[in-house]
């Protein structure tokens, strides 16, 4: 693996990626962005450029138009600060602390046991490129660079109404090179927590704890239609099915680091009394075959491994009902396809992370629907499941979605750019994950709103990738759109 500078110094275009090699550079965990934002707000001083950090902590940088073109409409270009920060169980990779270590592989960029924060690094780069550049001729410009998107949507949330002055936005926040987005999914949390009086191991208990690793995870949005295994939820279904088997008592059940990412692995540990689970390896080796064949070409690399561990608390055994059944019973995947839009998921939810041990718990759902309603109706039916229960739930952290505008003047213009600088017809999509677009416009009414962005893949989880190439046509793309825009 490489440093960030030693790599990209030999990539085009080098007015993008050494921006990028400056974040992998500076750690910016959602809510742990303030060094980041503090080093851009004093290179923007450098360059001479008006910049603020307004209350929400956005980063906001105002460029003048090029000489002639002061008429020409102002242009907001925005992407977020902050990046998902996953890693697999095997690295000690310190996201407070280290930089991001990259490859290069066959044209694409890649972070092998860690995310690598393409997403939305790569939009946040090709900003700074532009704030940079004396040869992009470009109407009035405002850099809206926002913090905490990926743990909540905080920095757009918080964005006041009179921040912003142009009436055009590209947001470059997308993962599919040649399309342009018009539209996406809103969302919310829905909020689990349940205590315990957490009781004493019996002198005859064995303790055990069980892993399952090995999911590609990915985006809880995004990737959400493929059917990936979810840990928490596969890890959840072995221990109902070994409990009724053995007399087994839960003690710990942790999945899951990130609301909005496919669980990847899970662990759980427990107790069975001294001399009962001799047959517990082989039915855990049972139930590792039955998943690795539902899961056959999805999710090849699964496994279940089970070892001796130190138990001294378990939670009570209607805890362990509790928590076992209604996380069992807990719906996660797609919930429904878009009428209105084909090939799009319409409505979703991903158990995002479960916290559990003998003094109780908690775990996260994130919601997402194209239809406001549609967010909130599944919402109930989860915070209905907990409520037989008399566990606390709460909805947080609504954001709309961002309705399609088919007569989007600006979509014209970026299919016309598109056509003519690449010789070729761009697609118009709509994404099932959380962009900034739709809370945004819910504050500037008015405000045109188109996203593009590099092809990524992986976004999310450890092996995330971005393809170069696609990065250096969004940076001639970006460029030849300012300039057209008058």
């Amino acid at each position: 693996m490489h440093q960030p500078d030693a790599l990209f110094s030999g990539l085009q275009p080098a007015a993008v990626w050494k921006h990028f090699a400056t974040l992998c550079r500076i750690p910016r965990a959602s809510k742990q962005e303030a060094a980041l934002r503090d080093a851009l707000l004093t290179w923007a001083g450098g360059r001479g450029v008006g910049a603020e950090i307004d209350p929400a902590g956005n980063l906001v940088i105002r460029k003048p138009a090029t000489p002639g073109r002061e008429h020409c409409p102002g242009v907001v270009l925005q992407a977020h600060l902050d990046m998902v920060c996953q890693k697999n169980s095997d690295s000690a990779h310190d996201f407070s602390s280290d930089p991001i270590s990259a490859d290069y592989r066959e044209g694409w960029l890649v972070a092998e046991k860690t995310t690598l924060g393409a997403d939305n690094g790569i939009g946040v780069a090709l900003i700074l490129a532009v704030l940079e550049s004396d040869d992009i001729v470009h109407g009035p410009i405002e850099a809206l660079l926002t913090v905490d998107e990926e743990a909540g949507m905080g920095g757009a949330r918080g964005l006041a109404s009179g921040v912003l002055q142009g009436s055009l936005m590209l947001n470059l926040d997308t993962e599919d090179w040649g399309e342009f987005y018009l539209g996406c999914a809103g969302g919310l949390d829905v909020n689990v927590a349940r205590g315990a009086l957490a009781e004493p191991l019996a002198n005859d208990g064995e303790g055990w704890r069980l892993a399952l690793s090995g999911l590609r995870g990915g985006h809880s949005g995004v990737d959400i239609h493929e059917g990936r295994g979810n840990a928490i939820k596969l890890l959840v279904r072995v221990l109902c099915s070994l409990e009724a088997a053995f007399p087994l008592r839960l003690a710990e059940l942790r999945g899951g680091t990130a609301r909005n990412a496919l669980p990847r692995e899970a662990e759980a540990s427990f107790v069975l009394p001294s001399g009962v689970g001799d047959g517990l390896a082989a039915a855990v080796a049972e139930l590792q075959e039955t998943l690795r064949g539902e899961y056959c070409g999805v999710d090849d690399a699964l496994r279940l491994e089970l070892a001796p561990c130190a138990i001294d608390w378990l939670l009570p055994v209607t805890e362990q009902q509790v928590w076992l059944r209604s996380l069992h019973a807990a719906p996660h995947g797609v919930r429904r396809m878009s009428r209105q839009v084909p090939g799009v998921v319409e409505t979703s939810n991903n158990l995002g992370m479960v916290d559990l041990g003998p003094a109780g718990g908690s775990c996260n759902f994130m919601v997402r629907s194209l239809l406001d309603s549609g967010s909130r109706a599944l919402a109930d039916e989860i915070m209905s499941l907990w409520a037989l229960s008399g566990t606390s739930v709460e909805m947080d952290g609504f954001y709309p979605g961002w309705a399609p505008n088919p007569a989007s003047a600006l979509l014209k213009t970026c299919q016309a750019v598109y056509k003519r600088e690449f010789s070729a017809d761009s697609t118009v999509q709509v994404i099932h994950a959380g962009l900034e677009c739709g809370i945004i416009g819910s504050k500037y009414p008015g405000l045109d709103i188109v996203s593009f962005g590099p092809t990524i893949r992986g976004a999310h989880a450890p092996g995330e990738r971005v393809e170069i190439a696609s990065v250096a046509k969004c940076w001639q793309l970006l460029g030849a759109i300012l300039a057209e825009l008058r």
